[in-house]
C-alpha cells in the first residue's frame, strides 16, 4: 500500500489518466470552435441549453449506477466468469435505464421545450434528443465497465476515436442546419461513443450467454441500486443546478450570455480536466482501499494535496496568462467579452484542484448521507445562489466572483466537515505547497489587471515561469526522494 501512494506512483497516475484527457479536451475544442464560429453565441447558448437538458435526463435515469458498475467489475476481475455474468446483467439495466431516458424525452418534449425555450417550438426536437440521452446513458455504462475492467489502452482509444468521429459527422450538419443540426450533431456524438465503447468491450472480455437468476442477481442489483440512488441524486441535484443557472442568465439575460457563459466555463472546465480526471480515475480508488485507516488515508489526501498544488500553480496561471490567444483559438471575437470572466475561473479552478482531495474522502469512507448532504445539497446549492446572486448584480463578470468564492469556501467547510469527523489535518509540507499555489496563482491574477499591457503581461509572464520552475524542481525532489509515507502516517497520528 506504501508504494502505491508514494510521489511517484501518484505522478505516474496523474501523467498516465492526464495524458488520454489532452486529447478530449483538443477534441472538445475543435467542437467548441465550430460552434462558436458556424452558430455564433446565440447558437451556442441554445447547444448548452440542449446539452445541460440531456445531462438532467441522463442522470436521472441511469439511477446513478455507473461508480456502482466500476465498483462490480472491478469486484469481479479475477473471476471471467463472474465477469461474463455480470457483463450480460448489466447490458439488462442499461437497456431499461436507455429506454426510460428516451421515453421521457418524448413524452415531456412539450413541457420540456416550453421550460427550457419559453415556448414548444422544440418540442420536436426534443422527442429527437431521446435518441442521444438513450445511446448516452448505454455508453456511459460501457465505460463504466472498461473502467472496472482497468482497460485504459482501450478506453482511450475508444474515447478519441469515438469523439473525432462524432466531431466530423456534427459540423457538417451545424454547417447544413444551423441550430437545427444541434441535436443530430448531439445524436450523431452519443452513437459514435456507444460504437467504439462496445467494440472496445467486446475486444477486451468474451462472455458467456446470459442466464437470468433472482437468487444470484436480485441482490446485486440491490445493492447498486442503494449505492446509485445517493450518486444519482447528488448528480441530478448538480446537473440540475447547472440547467438552473443557464436558466436564470437567459431569463435576466440573453442567449448571447448562456453562450458566453458555456463558452468560458467549457474552456477551463477542459483546460483543468486533466487533474480533476486523474484524481478520479487514480486517487480514489487509492483512497478508497486505505479508508478503513485513517492515518494512512490522511497521508495519502496530503500527499495527493502537494502533488496537485505543485500541477495547479503553473497551469493556473498559465491560463491567466494565455486567456486571450485561448480565445481566439477556440472561438472568435463574438467572445472577446468572456476574458475577464476566464481569468477568474483560472483562479477559481486552482482553488477546485486544492479542496478535491478532501471531497474524495466522505464517500471513500462510504459515509453516504454526510457525502449527499455535503457534496448533493450544500455545494451545489452554494454554487447555484452564488452563480445568480453574482450574474443578478455584476453581470457575466459575476460568475467569476462566484466562482472563486464557491471554491475558496468549500476549501474551509471541507477542511473542518473532515477534521470534525476523521480527525483530518494539513501537514506542514501541504499546507505550504497549498499556500505558495494560492500565492502565485493570486499574483498573476493581480498583474492581469494592470492597465498598461507591457507591464502587465511581462508580470504575468514572470509569475508563470517562477512558478513552473517551483513546480519542476519540487517535483523532481519528490521523485528522487526515497518513500516516507510511514513518517507521514506516523505525523498524522
Amino acid at each position: 500500500m506504501a508504494s502505491e501512494n508514494s510521489y511517484k506512483s501518484i505522478l505516474k497516475g496523474t501523467s498516465m489518466f492526464g495524458g488520454v484527457q489532452v486529447f478530449q479536451i483538443l477534441i472538445n475544442w475543435a467542437r467548441g470552435k465550430c460552434v462558436a464560429v458556424l452558430l455564433g453565441t446565440e447558437g451556442m447558448g441554445i447547444s448548452a441549453l440542449f446539452t445541460s437538458s440531456s445531462n438532467t435526463i441522463q442522470k436521472f435515469s441511469s439511477l446513478g449506477l455507473n461508480l456502482a458498475i466500476v465498483r462490480e467489475m472491478a469486484d469481479s476481475s479475477n473471476d471471467r466468469t463472474s465477469i461474463s455474468q455480470f457483463i450480460g446483467l448489466a447490458f439488462r439495466i442499461l437497456t431499461v435505464t436507455s429506454l426510460l431516458g428516451a421515453l421521457i424525452c418524448i413524452l415531456f418534449a412539450s413541457p420540456l421545450s416550453r421550460l427550457t425555450f419559453g415556448n414548444s417550438d422544440m418540442s420536436w426536437q426534443f422527442m429527437l434528443l431521446g435518441a442521444a440521452v438513450a445511446f448516452g446513458i448505454a455508453g456511459t455504462g460501457i465505460l463504466s465497465m472498461l473502467q472496472g475492467l482497468h482497460e485504459v489502452k482501450r478506453l482511450s482509444k475508444a474515447s478519441i476515436v469515438g469523439g473525432l468521429t462524432g466531431l466530423f459527422v456534427g459540423v457538417p450538419l451545424y454547417y447544413l442546419y444551423g441550430t437545427k443540426g444541434i441535436v443530430p450533431a448531439m445524436i450523431a456524438l452519443s452513437v459514435a461513443m456507444f460504437v467504439f465503447y462496445y467494440i472496445s468491450l467486446r475486444k477486451a472480455v468474451t462472455t458467456d450467454p446470459f442466464r437470468f437468476s433472482r437468487e444470484e442477481h436480485i441482490p446485486v442489483i440491490r445493492r447498486m441500486i442503494g449505492m446509485g440512488i445517493i450518486l444519482m441524486a447528488s448528480d441530478l441535484i448538480g446537473t440540475s443546478m447547472t440547467y438552473g443557472i443557464n436558466l436564470f442568465i437567459r431569463t435576466f439575460g440573453s442567449y448571447g450570455d448562456v453562450g458566453l457563459y458555456q463558452a468560458a466555463n467549457s474552456a477551463t472546465a477542459q483546460y483543468s480536466g486533466m487533474v480533476f480526471t486523474a484524481m478520479a480515475m487514480d486517487y480514489f480508488p487509492r483512497l478508497t482501499k486505505a479508508a478503513g485507516n485513517n492515518s494512512l488515508m490522511h497521508a495519502i489526501v496530503n500527499r495527493q494535496s502537494e502533488i496537485v498544488s505543485l500541477i495547479i500553480a503553473p497551469a493556473s496561471s498559465l491560463l491567466i496568462l494565455t486567456a486571450p490567444i485561448l480565445i481566439k483559438i477556440l472561438f472568435t471575437k463574438e467572445f472577446d467579452p468572456i476574458l475577464p470572466l476566464m481569468r477568474w475561473m483560472g483562479l477559481g479552478i486552482m482553488l477546485r484542484a486544492l479542496h478535491m482531495p478532501m471531497a474524495y474522502i466522505t464517500f471513500a469512507k462510504d459515509n453516504k448521507k454526510v457525502f449527499f448532504y455535503l457534496e448533493g445539497i450544500f455545494g451545489n446549492f452554494l454554487t447555484f445562489t452564488l452563480s445568480c446572486i453574482g450574474f443578478y448584480l455584476f453581470g457575466l463578470i459575476g460568475l467569476g466572483y462566484a466562482f472563486v468564492a464557491d471554491n475558496a469556501i468549500c476549501i474551509i467547510v471541507y477542511y473542518f466537515v473532515n477534521r470534525r469527523l476523521y480527525d483530518y489535518r494539513f501537514t506542514q509540507k501541504s499546507l505550504t505547497a497549498m499556500s505558495i499555489a494560492i500565492t502565485i496563482s493570486l499574483t498573476c491574477f493581480i498583474t492581469s489587471l494592470i492597465s498598461n499591457p507591457y507591464i502587465s503581461y511581462s508580470m504575468m509572464g514572470i509569475v508563470f515561469v517562477t512558478s513552473l520552475i517551483w513546480g519542476i524542481v519540487n517535483l523532481r525532489r519528490k521523485l528522487k526522494s526515497p518513500d516516507d509515507t510511514q513518517t507521514d502516517i506516523n505525523i498524522q497520528s
